[in-house]
């Protein structure tokens, strides 16, 4: 079956589409609309996006929040410095333990010494560059940085890890947040909420019922799939939690329209398993469809992700297919800063 070939998920795309800033004003960004009924294309700009989605929705949001995830620091041996490391923060493993991927060769034991003198201990290490660390305050390893201390040293000392393919200033990073952003813990966008303007958002708060979910973007989000049948993909794991006030607009909701792929998962893992928080791992692609979400608000995705596959879950493997033609031949903006598309 194709849809469940990774090759059939591949597509050329001229590099000239692809955003590497944001377009302002948000409004301003082109949407394409399908309507899953008739199959048909709309072509409009995003802000007429609340005209084309029912008035009775739930609008569900991912409140996540991007981080100063990457940092550096330098190999600790025998008190002396040693060589440059990179760590690339990925998530919350326990209070006081933390996963992050690495360059530069640590072993399990390895010390590494960052900014203000805060030691990071090698526990394990879990491949793929990924090991899981134990942060110290200072070289005596006696006080440990539980998480909100963490995210506290990251904020102060570490870089937003934004795509290669955006090319933005430092002082611009705050771009890269949804203006609803509040829970610190993504390592990158749910890219779908940076269409919101402050104004838009009031706008649809005050004709919308709405409600938010959280879900971290760990750095599995946007990595390709490797194995050839997709259906063999080990999927990611991503921290998330839905408050008993979500949960109980979720029950009650008679239409859902989630805003990104990201709020997608965490509704339907919600739905399937009864659990509002811990590690999702849901892998939606034509073999898994979407149960109780039924509208999409997304961008347009790399090739041979997850990501595309959650799509197409949604509108099958050969409307998938047609849709990136038109947006392509349309010069429609991809990937994170770029234009959006809505599922009916």
């Amino acid at each position: 079956m194709k849809e469940l070939l990774l090759s059939s998920y591949d597509y050329d795309l001229p590099s000239e589409l692809i955003a590497h800033t944001p377009l302002m004003p948000q409004s301003s960004a082109k949407l394409l609309v399908y309507n899953r009924k008739d199959k048909s294309i709309e072509h409009s700009t995003f802000g007429e996006f609340d005209k084309f989605i029912k008035k009775d929705t739930l609008l569900v949001f991912n409140d996540t929040k991007v981080i100063k995830a990457r940092i550096f620091g330098n190999k600790l041996h025998s008190n002396k410095i040693g060589g440059k490391v990179e760590a690339l923060f990925h998530k919350m493993l326990s209070d006081d333990r933390m996963l992050l991927q690495f360059r530069g060769r640590l072993r399990v034991g390895s010390f590494v010494v960052f900014e203000d003198g805060v030691v990071a201990k090698i526990v394990n290490d879990v491949g793929g560059g990924f090991k899981e660390a134990i942060f110290y305050s200072d070289i005596s390893l006696k006080t440990k940085l539980n998480e909100a201390l963490f995210l506290e040293f990251l904020e102060k000392y570490g870089v937003m890890p934004l795509p290669p393919y955006i090319k933005e200033k430092e002082q611009d990073f705050r771009n890269y947040n949804s203006v609803f952003a509040r829970n610190l813990g993504a390592i990158a966008a749910p890219t779908a909420s940076l269409h919101f303007s402050k104004d838009y958002f009031s706008k649809l708060k005050t004709t919308f019922d709405y409600t938010f979910v959280t879900l971290h973007v760990g750095a599995g989000t946007y990595l390709s799939v490797e194995s050839e049948n997709i259906l063999d993909h080990k999927m990611h794991k991503e921290n998330f939690y839905i408050s008993q006030e979500s949960m109980d607009k979720l029950n009650n909701s008679r239409h859902i329209t989630a805003i990104g792929t990201t709020a997608t998962r965490a509704v339907e893992y919600y739905f399937r398993n009864g659990i509002s928080c811990g590690e999702c791992d849901l892998f939606l692609n034509p073999n898994n469809l979407p149960l109780r979400v039924d509208s999409l608000l997304t961008n347009f995705h790399l090739p041979k992700t997850t990501l595309l596959m959650l799509v197409a879950s949604f509108v099958g493997f050969d409307e998938l297919k047609r849709i990136y033609k038109e947006a392509i031949e349309n010069k429609y903006r991809f990937y994170s800063y770029g234009d959006g598309m809505l599922v009916v």
